[in-house]
């Protein structure tokens, strides 16, 4: 019988155990305020799981080395904050189009440009989803404690084999320095997916050719099976097309492949929204502030609840329509000038909709949340 451990964990160093156990064996990346401690603790972990580490001379090449390293048929990630996050944009819509599984960790500071290295926000939720250019495919989970953190980097493993595809997962400052208590299972009970290997006769291989799920799969490095990367649009045998129609079903199968599994990628949490006149709907640090906003609201008579998307993006629509149908009103608190409020006004309308907004480095505290939801209810 194997028993789970209790460790006190930052939430950094719970991000790069969290890598080891879904299988993680390459890093590459550049050390950013105030993601350092997850490459530190890679450093240290990689070795001794048989694994590489690699420090890179920037952002564009630590993700470039990871593509390579999973195109190699290796688990691989990085880490980084807002303007390395910057930099690797055009790599993230690299991977999206060759279909790399990968991971990329952003621990958000405040901007912009250089702007607050030791100082919490959450202003990059709008460029963890549209960063790149083009129309893409990505996937990006919000952890809002240092479990989730752990149990979330896994299942970003996970999703980005599965469905070979980029996966970030975004959080702020406050939860990446934060000391929790964290339970670590046996690392040989870590549910963990791997890739979909190429089978079979490699004349006829074609490694992007459409499955049943949307999902090709992929060649193992020395198998035999042929490959062509590129980074422009490609027919199902890797080499590339202007052709509309081929153009238009590529680009098309890399969305629909994460539309058809919204089930399995969605994943939120709702306090007390069944009866609730005010929901108030945020991530990562401000989620904590608002439950125990919510809960002393609750005491005082106001009736409010949370609404979390831990997956952010493909953001939870139908679940968030559910859980504010009866509310009167919705608050977004958010640490930037109003990126989630944007996404939250597209869905339920501008009309119910408040905003809740801190840029100046501080966290928003559960009085903040508690006075702005008493000012909208009234």
């Amino acid at each position: 019988m194997t028993t789970p451990s209790l460790a006190s964990l930052h939430g950094n160093r719970a991000c790069a155990l969290g890598a080891i156990a879904a299988g993680c064996r390459f890093f590459a990346g550049y050390p950013i305020t105030p993601s350092s401690e997850i490459a530190e603790q890679m450093s240290r972990e990689l070795p001794r799981a048989d694994g590489v580490f690699v420090q890179m001379e920037d952002e564009i090449g630590s993700l470039a080395a990871v593509i390579g390293a999973s195109l190699g048929g290796v688990k691989a990630m990085t880490a980084t904050s807002g303007p390395g996050f910057s930099l690797m944009q055009e790599n993230l819509g690299f991977a999206a189009m060759t279909e790399t599984p990968c991971v990329i960790v952003n621990v958000m500071r405040g901007g912009p440009s250089t702007g607050m290295p030791t100082r919490p926000s959450q202003g990059d939720i709008m460029q963890a989803r549209w960063g790149t250019h083009g129309d893409h495919p990505i996937i990006v989970v919000a952890p809002a404690s240092v479990q989730e953190i752990y149990d979330e980097t896994i299942r970003a493993f996970n999703l980005a084999e599965e469905l070979r595809t980029p996966v970030v997962v975004l959080y702020d400052e406050v939860i990446a320095h934060l000391l929790e208590s964290v339970v670590l299972p046996q690392r040989r009970t870590v549910a963990t997916v791997t890739r979909k290997w190429a089978r079979g006769d490699e004349a006829s291989f074609l490694p992007y050719a459409e499955t049943d799920d949307l999902v090709p799969v992929m060649a193992r490095p020395g198998d035999g099976h042929r490959v062509h990367v590129t980074g422009l649009t490609h027919m199902p045998d890797g080499f590339p097309t202007q052709k509309p129609d081929l153009v238009a079903k590529a680009t098309q199968r890399l969305l629909d492949k994460i539309t058809i599994n919204r089930d399995r990628i969605e994943r939120i949490e709702r306090f007390e929204t069944e009866d609730a006149d005010v929901v108030i709907v945020t991530v990562g640090i401000v989620a904590r502030a608002a439950r125990r906003a919510a809960q002393d609201l609750r005491s005082a008579g106001v009736r409010a609840g949370l609404f979390r998307p831990v997956t952010l993006w493909p953001f939870p629509e139908e679940a968030l329509s559910e859980a504010a149908a009866k509310a009167k009103r919705v608050l977004v608190p958010e640490m930037n000038a109003g990126q989630l409020a944007l996404e939250v006004e597209r869905i339920l309308g501008r009309e119910r909709v408040a905003r809740l907004n801190r840029i100046d480095g501080e966290p928003i505290a559960p009085a903040d949340i508690a006075r702005r939801v008493r000012e909208i209810a009234a």
